[in-house]
């Protein structure tokens, strides 16, 4: 994705673009996004995000998320609805509930909650993210 790409050459993919919450920074309130969102940092509050959200070792939610695809590499004191998958990493925790049609937890990762699984369920998650 060029940085200073002309209006209507990008699509609609493109645009919605990558935002990162770095190492050392902490967000107190509720975040939206619709493209990827890269927490290194601290979050305190409900993530709302279109397509990934990616919590990178060291960084950490305290709140609920609700998106497409959620990649946990951290910690997460909160609820996760994802319509596509989620995928819990070695040495990362989950404090909360779980709903998700797939799920990977990679041997080391921690999930302390109830996991929703199933068409049902995966019906009643994408009403909820969008």
């Amino acid at each position: 994705m060029a940085i200073f790409a002309e209006k209507g050459t990008a699509g609609a993919e493109a645009e919605a673009g990558l935002s990162i919450i770095a190492s050392g920074m902490e967000v107190v309130g509720d975040v939206m996004a619709e493209g990827i969102l890269k927490i290194e940092g601290t979050v305190r509050g409900n993530l709302r995000v279109g397509r990934q959200v990616l919590v990178a070792k060291g960084g950490l939610v305290e709140g609920d998320i609700h998106t497409r695809e959620a990649i946990i590499g951290g910690e997460v004191r909160g609820s996760i609805v994802a319509t596509e998958r989620v995928e819990i990493q070695p040495r990362s925790v989950v404090h909360g509930d779980i709903t998700t049609p797939n799920l990977l937890v990679q041997e080391g990762g921690e999930v302390n909650g109830v996991l929703r699984m199933g068409a049902a369920v995966t019906d009643a998650a994408a009403v909820q993210v969008a």
